[in-house]
């Protein structure tokens, strides 16, 4: 029963981490990835369809994103979904193919990607130990019904802490990384 308490905690802190690791590849640093567009949705056919699904998204170069619609009436679509997206990007369209410049990052910009970073990793550090304290719940209560002995619940508790401490560490480590990217120039 502890065990399947530590599966489930160390699995939904996982999934927790990941959302953090697809919020922060969101976040726009000076350099293009095909990442930065996940959010945009496109108006196909009248509904609303993730843009990589209507297009083929790349990186041409370090500042640059390509776009290459799967069919030609979508190139006005897809433009006005970056546009409206608010990602501050303006898509550029050349013939079939749409070219995304990324802008330069000013300073005030980046101070305000790393705010939005940190407050991001905030989230998930509460949202770990949120878990953490509903399954050491569940442990006290099986501590009081009499199914574990004291000692196996100051065990498993130490077990949840020791994981609860290796996820807190990812959101920290990720955190250092985004910070750096971001205030690369």
């Amino acid at each position: 029963m502890i065990e399947e308490l530590k599966a489930d905690a160390n699995e939904r802190m996982e999934k927790t981490v990941e959302a953090l690791t697809a919020t922060l590849g969101r976040l726009r640093t000076g350099r293009a990835h095909p990442g930065i567009l996940d959010g945009v949705m496109v108006d196909y056919y009248g509904n609303s369809t993730p843009l990589r699904q209507v297009a083929n998204v790349t990186a041409a170069d370090a500042r640059m994103l390509t776009i290459a619609p799967w069919e030609k009436q979508m190139v006005r679509d897809i433009e006005r979904a970056i546009i409206n997206a608010g990602l501050g990007l303006n898509p550029v369209t050349a013939g079939e193919v749409i070219r995304v410049p990324m802008p330069a990052l000013t300073e005030e910009t980046r101070k305000g990607l790393i705010r939005q970073a940190k407050a991001e990793a905030e989230h998930t550090r509460v949202s770990v130990r949120n878990i953490r304290r509903d399954v050491l719940a569940d442990i006290r209560e099986l501590e009081k019904a009499k199914e574990i002995g004291e000692d196996d619940e100051r065990r498993a508790q130490d077990d949840i802490q020791r994981i609860t401490d290796r996820h807190i560490a990812r959101v920290d480590l990720l955190l250092a990384e985004k910070e750096k990217d971001l205030m690369e120039i």
